[in-house]
């Protein structure tokens, strides 16, 4: 009887934590969102054109796509302007991270497009699709 009463926990226990991290990883996220549009609000370098992933982008490559966003952000815009430092940030988060981590291929290693084999586009369409690869994220994330 207490075995079983210890496994229930433990399911129980299971089921909780995936539920906070999920939860942790969507505001995390909804975060980036916030930040984002504040960046593009004041965004004066729209003609400046930096290698954007696609919007498409394959579940596996999500990842790889961030680090390109992340990539781009950091060379090619001013960082240390606070708005931009703290999207990086939150671009950088661990949390963030795991919550665009889509890929459920096991060992499987994905062949995603070099960042700077990327088609260049401008510095609006850019942010665009930031969003867009962040919004999919928690909406992912919210149909858990």
């Amino acid at each position: 009887m207490k075995l079983v009463v210890i496994c229930l926990f433990a399911v129980c226990c299971c089921f909780l934590a995936n539920t906070s991290a999920s939860t942790l990883e969507r505001k995390k996220l909804q975060e980036v969102l916030r930040q984002l549009s504040v960046v593009k609000a004041n965004l004066q370098h729209n003609e400046q054109m930096l290698n954007t992933p696609p919007k498409n982008i394959e579940d596996c490559c999500c990842l790889s796509a961030l680090h390109c966003f992340r990539t781009k952000l950091q060379v090619q815009f001013n960082i240390t302007e606070r708005n931009r430092s703290k999207l990086y940030r939150s671009l950088n988060h661990s949390i963030t991270e795991r919550g665009l981590d889509f890929c459920n291929s096991g060992n499987v290693r994905p062949t995603c497009q070099d960042c700077d084999s990327h088609p260049k586009e401008n510095a609006r369409e850019f942010f665009n699709r930031l969003e867009s690869l962040i919004q999919r994220a928690i909406d992912r994330l919210s149909m858990n």
